[in-house]
């Protein structure tokens, strides 16, 4: 059922209306659970039997536990819950996550994660892709590839030798069995790479998947570009959009409804990016909590609510902490 809805989603964007209609406890209020009673706090901790979360600005920060979330996500499992880790970065595979989870003390196993380079070779995987794919991304898209027999090239480093001139007429000469395009988050990200994915998907049969389009990383004074930006390049030369596996399409949740049953009205999603964890939430009905320990806060709250542009209020979490690790006070 689950699976048809999906590719019923994928081609006429309706799967997100379906879900939108759940009603959510404190529906997108952005309620501060932390100035409820604590027998409220407890009744909404009952009133979900599902947790998604995000990784990055939830659950770490590069590769430090946030404090007390891997205490958080633990009492979630020993309360029954089912707990999984959905997260927009494709440079790792499902199993490096794991590594990386289990080194910072989270209770978890490879199952329950989800990231878009699994979510992207899946989506080809169901599809009895035969071609071959053309990476403008990392090696963890590559790696995910490989777990499920496909096979690709574009992985690494790609460098203009000589003019683009000579690029363009002598140097590249296509592949006739590239038949799809993904493109993640790519250190490496270059001319020759733009140049070689807008030419294959100048062919409308070549399939084109982003992993995300998160636009990018702040860190103190910097500006990290996310894969979003290079998505966007693409997307521009080859004047075609991208068929996006990452949050907030609801897209990236297809294992999880068709695999392990999950019931959007007992969901809870919890991040820390409004305009891909929460937005996923709003688009499947799922309750939503938002944290300040990454991307936005409640000032930027505060503005969505007040914003004309009904795109904002999709943004507007149910439920709002400081940090996850403000939950475990009420987990006992």
């Amino acid at each position: 059922m689950f699976r048809s809805l999906f590719c019923k989603f994928s081609e006429k964007n309706t799967l997100g209306q379906l879900f939108r209609s759940t009603q959510r406890m404190y529906s997108q209020t952005a309620t501060e659970l932390n100035k409820l009673p604590d027998h409220e706090v407890r009744s909404w901790l009952d009133s979900y039997d599902t947790v998604l979360t995000d990784c990055d600005g939830v659950l770490w920060m590069y590769n430090n536990a946030i404090d007390g979330s891997p205490d958080v996500i633990n009492r979630f499992k020993e309360m029954g819950k089912k707990v999984f880790f959905v997260t927009n970065n494709s440079t790792k595979t499902r199993s490096e996550f794991l590594e990386k989870a289990i080194s910072l003390n989270f209770h978890m196993i490879e199952e329950e994660i989800v990231s878009t380079a699994y979510a992207a070779a899946k989506y080809l995987k169901n599809r009895n892709f035969q071609k071959k794919v053309y990476v403008v991304g990392s090696s963890g898209i590559g790696k995910e590839l490989d777990n499920v027999g496909i096979r690709h090239e574009g992985v690494g480093p790609d460098i203009l030798q000589g003019s683009f001139q000579d690029l363009v007429h002598n140097q590249f000469v296509p592949n006739d069995e590239i038949g799809a395009v993904i493109v993640g988050f790519d250190e490496h990200f270059s001319f020759p790479k733009l140049f070689k994915a807008a030419s294959y998907l100048d062919n409308p049969d070549c399939m084109f998947i982003a992993t995300n389009t998160d636009e990018r990383f702040p860190i103190a004074g910097k500006v990290v570009p996310g894969t979003g930006s290079f998505v966007r390049c693409v997307e521009t030369a080859a004047e075609r959009k991208a068929e996006v596996m990452g949050k907030p399409n609801p897209l990236i949740c297809e294992g999880l409804f068709s695999d392990f049953k999950i019931d959007p009205k007992r969901t809870l999603m919890i991040g820390d990016r409004a305009n891909t964890d929460i937005e996923l939430g709003t688009n499947c009905g799922f309750q939503t909590l938002l944290v300040g320990t990454g991307i936005h806060n409640l000032n930027d709250v505060d503005m969505w609510k007040k914003s004309v542009d009904p795109n904002d209020k999709k943004l507007i979490p149910d439920v709002f902490l400081p940090s996850l690790g403000d939950l475990l006070k009420y987990m006992t």
